[in-house]
Order: structure tokens, then sequence, then C-alpha cells
């Protein structure tokens, strides 16, 4: 019997979905990104249910590794308990050699439970990218100690400890965390099928990259968003969160072209960075025998309706790219089917001939690899205790506990630009996704939802609506 193919689960930090060039931002340079459309599959529509917590990404990171639903976290999912098998402890389970670097949400048992090796550990949420305190693997899984550093010494002889075994300064972030996977493809002796998880801090803030990439991009050419607006319209709950204020209120035009313009360059780096990664693969001759799956963990609005982060509902915010290659996956398709980053657990499971365990929640989207229309029917979608949504693919209808209610037309409108749900119209359809919202809600077990009576006591017309 042949070996299985390996796994290379390359994930990115507040990456967008509409920031890849071959699929029609003619803006942004990503040629290596692009190659891998043109070798495998690009997942259009791929979303995160949205987050219970201000740092989506911890959510996030635990539901694409445990393949649990938002509500059956532990908690935000700060930690991925035992009960929850990861996906690298699945892996290692059949046989697999895991490795892991880079950014790790979601726990440090978590971590070393689900590899066997490692290098360029950081148990954080984000950092400085040229200053990041990481940790060499440790077998035994003790990533306790902590690392003296000054992180000002100009201005400030007070030394501040962080947790880390070492830190690396003056190289960035995402070179750190490449450079360490690609050690380990050239210099692993381990005969066995690898899953290697390469973890990004970027292109998350602050937004800084080698000059290089800088100037790929001017801020005075860059285009502003179609649906840019100087401030958000409704209170939803999160207006006023750290990534809100990153900028000024109201936004400025050219603050918001240079947000851009530092995202940009940054996503063309880690391009660069992703390409030499591949390099190595192929130069080791694994390149043709691993499936690829290139993902970001959130997306992010940078002034589209008035926000700057991802503590909403728009597709900017939960709509995310997914790109998959390799053995097994079509050459140059795309695939437009409803699906969830938690998903991915369960297809590779499917992919490699292994049961999925029984702790995860996810749904195969293998069976949309040969062709599509095997994705999601509906998805549901929240953000903390404020908003909530649902959306077929052709219409959204988001709900906020301040008493708005917003309906797009995703297919006429997919800036989400045009509010239907005033529209006499719409009544029938308002009514219809108001049925679907609650049943997802009771689906999801999400107390917070007006049916688990904790919640939204002023939306009676919610309850009502279910």
């Amino acid at each position: 019997m042949s070996r299985r193919p390996n796994i290379l689960l390359f994930f990115t930090d507040d990456q967008r979905f509409d920031t890849i060039h071959a699929l029609g931002n003619s803006r942004i340079h990503t040629p290596h990104l692009d190659a891998l459309v043109a070798r495998g599959t690009a997942f259009t529509r791929a979303h995160i249910p949205g987050g219970t917590c201000g740092a989506v990404c911890m959510p996030s990171r635990a539901m694409l590794h445990s393949g649990r639903t938002l509500f059956h976290l532990d908690g935000v999912g700060k930690e991925i308990p035992p009960a929850q098998t990861t996906l690298g402890e699945c892996l290692q389970a059949a046989g697999y050699a895991t490795f892991g670097t880079g950014k790790w949400h979601n726990g440090r048992a978590a971590f070393a439970r689900s590899f066997g090796a490692g290098d360029e550990i950081f148990f954080g949420g984000m950092g400085d990218h040229w200053n990041v305190p990481a940790y060499h693997f440790d077998p035994g899984g003790n990533y306790v100690r902590r690392h003296p550093y000054v992180a000002d010494p100009a201005r400030s002889n007070q030394v501040v400890y962080r947790q880390c075994d070492h830190m690396e300064l003056g190289r960035h972030s995402t070179d750190l965390f490449t450079e360490a996977a690609s050690r380990f493809v050239r210099e692993r002796a381990d005969a066995r099928p690898f899953f290697m998880y390469v973890s990004l801090m970027a292109p998350h803030d602050p937004r800084t990259m080698p000059e290089r990439f800088r100037q790929m991009y001017d801020p005075d050419s860059i285009e502003l968003p179609e649906n840019f607006a100087p401030e958000h319209p409704i209170d939803t709950g999160a207006l006023r969160i750290r990534d809100e204020m990153l900028a000024g209120f109201p936004r400025q035009p050219d603050e918001i072209r240079r947000h851009i313009a530092e995202y940009y360059a940054m996503i063309t780096h880690l391009d660069d960075a992703l390409g030499r990664l591949l390099a190595a693969l192929e130069k080791t001759g694994e390149l043709d025998n691993t499936i690829i799956v290139f993902a970001g963990d959130n997306g992010l609005a940078l002034g589209q309706h008035g926000l700057l982060g991802k503590q909403n509902l728009y597709e900017h915010s939960v709509r995310v790219p997914m790109l998959m290659a390799g053995p097994g996956v079509p050459a140059g398709e795309q695939r437009d089917d409803l699906v969830y980053l938690l998903d991915i657990f369960p297809t590779i499971c499917e992919m490699l001939g292994l049961a999925a365990p029984d702790s995860v929640e996810g749904r195969s989207f293998a069976p949309c690899l040969p062709a599509g229309g095997a994705g999601r029917d509906t998805l549901y979608l929240a953000y903390g205790k404020s908003i909530r949504g649902v959306s077929d693919g052709c219409h959204k209808l988001i709900e906020y506990a301040c008493g708005a209610t917003q309906l797009f037309d995703l297919k006429q409108d997919p800036r989400e630009m045009v509010n239907l749900a005033g529209e006499a119209e719409n009544v029938a359809l308002l009514a219809q996704m108001r049925r679907q919202l609650s049943a997802l809600a009771q689906a999801w077990d999400d107390r917070a939802h007006p049916l688990g009576g904790e919640f939204w006591s002023s939306r009676g017309d919610l309850g009502q609506a279910g």
C-alpha cells in the first residue's frame, strides 16, 4: 500500500477572502497563492461562524483544530480540552509525524498533545512581528520558562519578562515561522507522512513588513472600497473595541488607504514566504505528495462599513480564503459551496480514508472536490452577545441587540450596502429568515439567542418570529 499523502496546513491571521490576485483582486501581488489557485481548488465561500469574544481568532482556531462548533468549545476556545480530539492527535494516531510552528492560541497542553515536533512556537494572540517571544519544541510539553526582554532599552531600564525560552529579535515573524517549517522539511529523516501546521501572525497588526514589500504599495494609489463609510450606522456592541481604535473617528480616507496598503504589503510578504516553503517541499521531492490547505482565521473590515476590525458579521469579516491543492484535489477549479473552517478537520479525514473522531462536529466537504453542490445550505453567524445572523448564500439576515435589523441580497449586493429589511415586499422573506435564525440558534445551543431566555429581551419580535 502506498504511503498516505503529507498534509500542510498554512494558516494566516486576519486575512480577508478577497486578497488573492488570481481570485479577482487586481491590486494585490500574490504570485505563489495564484500558482496554488492554478494547481488546486479555491473554496470562494468559506466562512467562520463568527466569534464569542473580541479575539475572534481564538475560537476560530479552536474550531479549526477540534472540528467543534462555536458554542461547543471550552468557553471562548482559550483551551482545547482533552475530551476534544485535535487534528494533530487524530493524524498522529493514524501514523503521521506532526510538526507545529508559529502562533498557537488554544492552550499549551493542547499543543503538546497535537505535535511530536516543532520550533519557534508562539503561545499568544498578537505582538511585535520583529521581536517574537518563542519556544523551541519541548518533548515533555513544559512550556513554562520566562525570558528577560527589554522592550525599549533607549527609554526604559525596566526588564520585561515574557513567557518563552528565547526572544527572536530582528527577524519578522512570517520569516521566522516559515524558515522553521522549511528546516523541518529539509532535515527530517522520518519516513512517515507528516502533518505540518504553519501558523502565521501576519497580516495581523501591528502591520510591519520588510521594506521592499512596503514599497510595492503606494497609499495614494489605493482605491477605497465601494462600501467605505466614515462611521458605522448601527451600534454593534463593539464599536470601541481594540481593533476599532486603530484609526480615528470618523474614518479618514487617507488613513484607511494607508492601512490597506500596509495590509496588502504584509500579504505579499507572506505570499513570498509561502513560495519559499513550497520550494523546499519541491526540492525534497515531497510537493507532489502533499495536500496543501491554505486558509485564514477570519477577515477584517479595514474601512468597510466604517469598521476596522472583525467583530461583526459582514462578509469582509466572516468570509475567509481557503485553497486546497495536491493529491485528490482538482486543478484550476473553484467551488462556491458554503463551508466553514471547522469543516477542514473532517474533510482531511475523509480524504485520507480515516474516520473523524466522535468529538468532531464539522461536516466534510470532500464531496465538493470532484463536483460542487455538497456544501451547507445555511450558515449560522454570531458575534459576542450582540449580533446574530444567518445566510443561505443568496440572502443574509443580521440582527443586533440594539434593535436594528439588516437584510442583504448577496447576489445583487455583495458589498452589503442596501438594507432590504424595511421594504414591504420583503416581509415574508424576513420572517422566513428569522425562523431559520431561531432554528439554528437551537441547533447550535446558542444560549445567548432570545430562545435561550438570557439575552435580547428587547427583541420580542425575534422570539415571536421563531
